[in-house]
């Protein structure tokens, strides 16, 4: 016949744990130890130090996908690629997933671990002893439990200190994927500067070529000089001489752009060897305000994460200085038979708090609170030193920017004023109006400009990219925060 547990027992075993709840739940409700976060407030300028330019518009909000403003299709084609394929950033985004595991794991100690339980003993005594002979089955099937109470917010602290860890490595996986998209662009314009160069250097051997066996005609009919033959001569050599550095530039731009895309090199040689002009930047380029910068830049948001995460650290550090409540409780049968196992007389259970201090690590405690509190510190440090970098960087590249497209506009017309130098001083020359020292002068200074204005025009795409990069832009703030 079964046996029932009495009535007073049960209503005396529930009391205790509603009485017990309740005490839990007061506990639970304490305030973690340790500082509370707080963002830190950075001051910043309202404006940028660079006077109003026409090339710029402080719009509120940048561009997103700033690099199709280039209207260039096999850059927003090499761009795409990249993100999926560039490793670095596939590198970041596996770090991402490692913290959100981690968060996974210090969220788990806001639950009681429980532990299911089962065994079959088959014990036998000793025939020379007082029990002798006796032979035994004991079956034990079980439940566990543990729960720690977070009376003093370790565990909460810990929650905390991993949000905020998983959080600077999403930002950290933007920054990357900024990086990378602005590493790529300014592979690519390299690429089609060094291909504008080559095409300069190889119009001017062209020139020179022809300049050289007009010289040589003349030369035969006694009309010009063996020191005009040199001069042709060498001026030819020379225009030569520019192209196999701008080759081996022009190949190691299309290696390194492999590379970025997750590829071998020599896999892109095919599709970026045909020559394409330099891609230029739009007339006007929107910046922002120096405000806008800590939440458009992942590099500052994430040194913020990071001083979060520190901050949480210490209050951890600091819960190590009180005593550690837990929940421990256990249900289960255990019989010598099987078939009387389940039976209410075979029930047994524990329930009960238990605390742990270690009051004999204090001082070993408090040196890991100051470590963690100079590691706050630190951090701060950090996030402002990202700030200053930050403003740095855009202050430096609009200058760059400006500047440039100055600088562009000059060369525009030199080169223009030189190609009529040249084409006047030869006809000249032919007409045997003037010697051939006019016309090498014009001549290398046609090649040096356009050499230059490639240069420039490459450099005027290139310092837009770079303004860009510094300014945060390439991602959406808040589509990340809705979508992450």
């Amino acid at each position: 016949m079964k046996q029932s547990i009495p009535m007073k027992t049960t209503l005396t075993i529930r009391f205790r744990i509603i009485i017990l709840g309740a005490f839990i739940a007061v506990l639970t409700g304490c305030s973690a130890v340790g500082p509370d976060y707080s963002p830190p407030a950075v001051r910043v300028s309202d404006h940028w130090q660079l006077e109003e330019d026409p090339a710029l518009t402080p719009d509120k909000d940048l561009v997103v996908q700033w690099w199709q403003l280039f209207n260039d299709p096999v850059l927003n084609r090499l761009i795409k690629t990249a993100s999926a394929g560039n490793l670095d950033l596939l590198t970041a985004m596996a770090r991402v997933d490692e913290t959100r595991a981690r968060l996974g794991v210090a969220a788990g100690d806001l639950r009681p671990d429980v532990d299911i339980t089962a065994g079959i003993t088959r014990d036998r005594g000793s025939d020379n002893t007082a029990g002798a002979g006796y032979e035994e089955t004991f079956y034990t099937p079980g439940i566990g439990a543990s729960w720690e109470i977070d009376l003093f917010g370790r565990v909460r602290r810990s929650v905390e200190a991993a949000t905020a860890q998983y959080q600077a490595s999403r930002e950290d996986r933007t920054d990357v994927m900024i990086s990378v998209y602005s590493h790529v662009s300014l592979t690519y314009l390299d690429i089609r500067t060094n291909q504008a160069r080559l095409a300069s250097a190889r119009a001017n051997i062209r020139s020179q070529g022809e300049m050289l066996a007009l010289i040589r005609s003349r030369f035969t009919h006694g009309l010009a000089t063996d020191l005009d033959m040199a001069q042709a001569e060498r001026l030819l050599a020379r225009a030569e001489a520019e192209v196999p550095p701008l080759q081996t530039a022009l190949s190691q731009g299309i290696n390194n752009m492999a590379v970025l895309l997750g590829r071998h090199p020599g896999t892109l040689t095919g599709e970026l060897r045909l020559s394409h002009p330099i891609p230029l930047p739009p007339a006007r380029a929107a910046i922002g305000l120096p405000a806008n910068l800590m939440r458009q830049r992942p590099d500052i948001r994430r040194a913020e994460r990071i001083l979060a995460a520190h901050t949480a650290m210490t209050g951890v550090a600091t819960a190590d200085l009180y005593p550690r409540f837990s929940l421990d409780g256990s249900f289960g049968f255990e019989s010598i038979s099987a078939g009387d196992l389940f039976d209410a007389g075979s029930r047994v259970f524990s329930l009960g708090p238990s605390l742990r201090w270690n009051i004999f690590s204090r001082d070993r405690i408090r040196s890991q609170i100051k470590v963690e509190d100079a590691l706050t510190r630190q951090a701060l440090l950090a996030y402002e030193q990202s700030v200053l970098n930050g403003l740095r960087e855009v202050e430096n590249a609009l200058k760059a920017y400006v500047e440039n497209r100055s600088r562009l506009a000059a060369l525009d017309r030199s080169v223009s004023a030189a190609r009529r130098s040249v084409k006047l001083s030869s006809d000249l020359y032919r007409k045997g109006l003037v010697d051939f020292q006019p016309v090498l002068d014009a001549q290398r200074d046609l090649l040096e400009f356009e050499n230059q204005l490639a240069v420039a025009r490459g450099e005027s795409a290139s310092n837009f990219v770079r303004l860009y990069a510094a300014l945060g832009g390439g991602w959406d703030p808040d589509s990340f925060e809705h979508t992450n």
